[in-house]
């Protein structure tokens, strides 16, 4: 197409990517008339991009049922623009079998197998994943019509330059690695995940361990790490038992033979290769993140949230220049989350409490949630104590614990996977879910209803910190079967656990990282330390050259909280509530946007359950909005839309 026509660039090709597209799909007709341009700068396969690539090991799975994924803006919903109902993953396969989905690649064999045995429960490998999302981007891309021309370059972006024209309008060039150059009236920075240059600590333990011969793995995706230097045998400390810790366990013994077989009980066995190395684990919690749930609701239906509701929340803007998420916001979600748990007690299973729901929940109603009255209501309601909700105790499992001795650790945190995995997988215990689902709501809804500029600045490092890591802990853990996984690799004596509060240090002496628990006694050494988790985010140190350049030239900035210490930074990019690039003074830097993990927005992820009205979407049905109505304005598309803050180089 000419250079006149409006050019829209997408730096990453995603599925963050991929679903702003299919919302361009959507709003156009409605407010978008005549051709348009769209340049995809990906260097991995687009659709899927790097972190759901199909090169990684087949081992890898999703933390999501097959039934709990799509990419579909559906009619529970809340946009502007028209929803479009579409398969799910569990659908889409479904489809793919039986030839009413087409547009699919000839699939690889064990691709097609996994497509045969799936089921909506089934948690399906991030391979099959990846040929889900290229689908989605594939019918995206098709849906734009014959007047819109999509161009993917294979290709990283490296910098993007601002050039006035002689009009006196202006528009931006996006430099490839290749080379290339690409105009564009708008530019969309959607890059998922992305690494950072090393931090000063990481950069000092990778040195002491090539000095002394040992082997470090600095926070990363787990997935493009070699660990080909860990010797089996060898011990390995290992920091963190999120998801990160659960693909390590996957790449550090099935993916060297190993395998698991089925117990009498229920649980695993591990039948080693001799190739595996012997971890010692711990964490902050120094337990693994909970379960998925298998179970179903036998109690009422869940409904609607009833505390945490867009009239509580705009009734304390009106009342509070900013808002304290601790003191305000999270007594509204921890009684949601009550309410839905005890709901579920009371109507699933009336044996397990004393009198009825209506009575226990209009008492409940009328009680703040940090009250002795409540408490007492519970205590009285709920005759097991085991039963009753204690949220501080679900985030520190081990808080005011002190283990005598390391086989007092391991019993304990043996004892805590055990209970978590009949918890969430009992057909008897499905007052989880109730709290799984009032959480997830709460996660969905809280962009929407509180605007994060009105939140003080230690709040918003609650919300971005420890609620998305608790949430995370809760709701947002494993497959059950890598829980018995884990039991498994423990009783084969390959992983050991250190327990909460952990540390690790470097010993010169020695030449070999020493660790233990704030909690324990125990001290342990080893050649090799891994910390399994992702980067912390940061814009000024991004290994991404795009992001790097967008902040080294001064257009974009990283968010400034202003703490009691002083001004902290979050390392995100810093974007308006539209997505809008900010500069460093504050300014609009119109015409660039930025989306994902690590820009100072909510960070909602790239795909949702369908019907639960997910925030992914809703971002992104704005955005497309957004971007249609600035190429449809009526200043010269040949030139940049009018700046607030007009950039220049």
């Amino acid at each position: 197409m000419p250079s006149s026509v409006p050019t829209i660039t997408f730096i990453g090709g995603g599925p963050r990517s991929a679903g702003i597209l299919e919302r361009l799909t959507a709003n156009k007709p409605g407010l978008f008339d005549g051709p348009l341009a769209i340049h995809i700068v990906e260097p991995h396969e687009p659709g899927s991009g790097r972190i759901w690539r199909y090169d990684q090991s087949p081992g890898l799975l999703l933390n999501s049922t097959a039934a709990d994924v799509t990419m579909f803006t559906d009619g529970s919903v809340a946009c502007d623009g028209p929803s479009v109902e579409g398969p799910g993953l569990a659908a889409w396969a479904a489809g793919v079998l039986d030839g009413s989905i087409r547009d699919v690649p000839p699939l690889e064999p064990h691709i097609l197998e996994q497509l045969r045995t799936l089921t909506p429960a089934s948690f399906p490998s991030r391979q099959l994943q990846s040929k889900y999302l290229e689908w989605f981007f594939r019918h995206a891309v098709a849906g734009l019509g014959p007047d819109a021309e999509v161009t993917v370059h294979r290709d990283t972006a490296t910098a993007v330059e601002h050039s006035l024209l002689p009009d006196g309008g202006a528009r931006y060039s996006v430099r490839l690695s290749s080379g290339t150059v690409l105009e564009a009236d708008l530019v969309v920075y959607s890059l998922g995940h992305t690494d950072s240059q090393i931090e000063p600590e990481s950069a000092r333990l990778a040195d002491f361990a090539a000095r002394h011969g040992g082997f470090y793995a600095a926070p990363s995706y787990t997935a493009d790490v070699d660990y080909s230097a860990i010797a089996p045998g060898q011990d390995v400390l290992v920091s963190g038992m999120g998801l990160a810790f659960v693909d390590l366990l996957v790449l550090l013994f099935e993916g060297r033979g190993g395998r698991f077989e089925d117990r009498p009980d229920g649980g695993l066995d591990y039948v080693p290769s001799g190739a595996e190395p012997r971890l010692w684990a711990g964490s902050r919690r120094g337990v693994p993140y909970h379960s998925k749930i298998s179970s179903t609701l036998r109690g009422e239906p869940v409904g609607a949230l009833r505390y945490f509701t867009a009239a509580a929340v705009e009734s304390l803007l009106e009342a509070h220049e900013e808002l304290d998420f601790r003191a305000q916001l999270w007594p509204l979600i921890a009684k949601d989350a009550g309410y839905a748990y005890y709901r579920e007690l009371f109507t699933g299973y009336p044996e397990r409490g004393r009198g009825g729901w209506d009575e226990f929940s209009a008492r409940f109603d009328a009680l703040d949630w940090y009250s002795r009255e409540r408490e007492d209501l519970v205590a009285a309601a709920i005759p097991d104590p085991a039963l009753r909700l204690d949220l501080e105790a679900l985030d520190q499992p081990f808080s005011g614990c002190a283990f005598a001795d390391h086989a007092a650790v391991q019993r304990s945190v043996v004892s805590y996977i055990e209970r978590d995995l009949n918890l969430r997988t009992s057909p008897d215990h499905s007052e989880t879910l109730a709290l799984f689902s009032a959480l997830l709501r709460v996660y969905m809804e809280l962009g929407r209803l509180v605007p994060q500029e009105r939140l003080n600045s230690r709040s918003q490092q609650a919300v971005h910190g420890w609620w998305h890591g608790f949430f995370s802990f809760v709701d947002s853990g494993p497959p059950p079967h890598r829980l018995h996984e884990i039991l498994a690799l423990h009783r084969a004596g390959l992983l050991q656990f250190l327990g909460p509060g952990m540390w690790v240090r470097p010993d010169e002496a020695s030449g070999r990282f020493v660790a233990g628990s704030f909690q324990s006694p125990v001290v342990v050494d080893a050649p090799a330390y891994i910390e399994a988790r992702l980067p912390s985010p940061s814009v000024a140190r991004s290994a991404n050259p795009a992001l790097a350049d967008l902040h080294d030239a001064g257009w974009g900035t990283e968010q400034l909280l202003l703490t009691s210490d002083g001004p902290h930074s979050t390392g995100k990019l810093l974007v308006s509530s539209s997505h809008e690039v900010l500069a460093p003074d504050g300014g609009r830097q119109v015409g660039l946007f930025a989306v994902g993990p690590w820009t100072s927005g909510w960070g909602a992820g790239a795909f949702a359950r369908p019907g639960t009205n997910a925030a992914p979407f809703r971002e992104n049905d704005a955005l497309a909005r957004r971007l249609l109505t600035e190429l449809a304005a009526p200043h010269p598309r040949t030139g940049h839309p009018t700046s607030s803050h007009l950039l220049s180089l």
